[in-house]
């Protein structure tokens, strides 16, 4: 059986823009109605949904299971060339199960060309190759983490506000050859903008000397939700450090491979690479609200 859906827009604490998915579930064999799943967040290619359940409950997305937390929280997300169809499957505690199709909508991403990149660029040094595949190892260790921290259920908050100045999903065709796409969202800021935390958390990882991202850091929100902080001029906390929503956490910096001081800010739903705009307000929002 399938769940009815209710689409709502709502306005989160004053701040975030959402859509709310109310699906509520008829058991199959009495006439008794379920809890609604809840789902917050943007139906598109790139986004990272939270949502809550009845707690007891098992969920599957496209036949992965969805960890759920003991208040019924959960999170997934829909990478960046995502399927645009995907079904969502309820077990309750009573042993009920429901299904329901989640169409998303496709992203257009910024593609550019740049010709005449020299060939030290486009071919780098096999020493900095092998760095930059142990500074991958560590990073890809600490995203891996499977957590039971509460920070990611709540509401995100900017962890600076600037003038954005790279997007999510864009890619550069180098050459003739195309490059990756990029992860992150770009604020432009002076070095040594402190940085706070978007939610609150564990800091998973702080490397100050990244090869490609320079000072790095990871902080797990739980249930495969993590924030990444790139090219940091100073790390103020080490592993292990517990932090709370808007506790400063580093600075920016123009470390690594970076063109200028900004921060670049990452959010994965495990090693999934999910665009850190969808869980805040509009950065416009953001600053009319840092001004009042």
């Amino acid at each position: 059986m399938g769940f009815r859906v209710q689409v709502l827009s709502t306005i989160r604490r004053g701040l975030v823009s959402a859509i709310i998915l109310s699906l509520p579930v008829l058991a199959q064999a009495q006439n008794i109605s379920q809890p609604a799943i809840k789902l917050i967040g943007k139906m598109e290619q790139g986004a990272l949904l939270r949502g809550s359940v009845t707690p007891g409950s098992q969920l599957m997305l496209d036949g992965r299971a969805i960890q759920v937390s003991a208040e019924g929280n959960f999170a997934f997300g829909f990478e960046r060339e995502s399927p645009l169809n995907h079904t969502l499957s309820v077990t309750y505690p009573d042993g009920h199960v429901a299904t329901q199709q989640l169409n998303i909508a496709e992203r257009q991403y910024r593609i550019s060309s740049v010709n005449g990149i020299s060939k030290k660029i486009m071919e780098p040094d096999p020493k900095d190759v092998a760095r930059a595949a142990e500074d991958s190892k560590m990073v890809k260790a600490a995203r891996a983490r499977t957590s039971e921290e509460s920070g990611f259920a709540s509401d995100f908050i900017w962890p600076l506000t600037g003038r954005i100045s790279g997007v999510y999903g864009s890619q550069r065709i180098y050459n003739g050859k195309a490059g990756n796409p990029h992860y992150g969202v770009d604020i432009a800021a002076k070095t040594g903008t402190v940085v706070v935390a978007p939610a609150a958390g564990v800091v998973s990882l702080a490397v100050p000397d990244m090869f490609y991202s320079g000072g790095t850091m990871i902080i797990d929100h739980g249930y495969g939700v993590s924030s990444t902080f790139l090219h940091l001029s100073k790390l103020y906390l080490k592993p292990g450090t517990r932090v709370k929503q808007g506790q400063p956490v580093a600075e920016v910096g123009a470390t690594g491979r970076a063109n200028g001081p900004h921060l670049d800010w990452r959010i994965n739903w495990y090693q999934m690479r999910l665009d850190a705009a969808t869980v805040v307000p509009a950065m416009k929002d953001a600053l009319k609200t840092a001004q009042n």
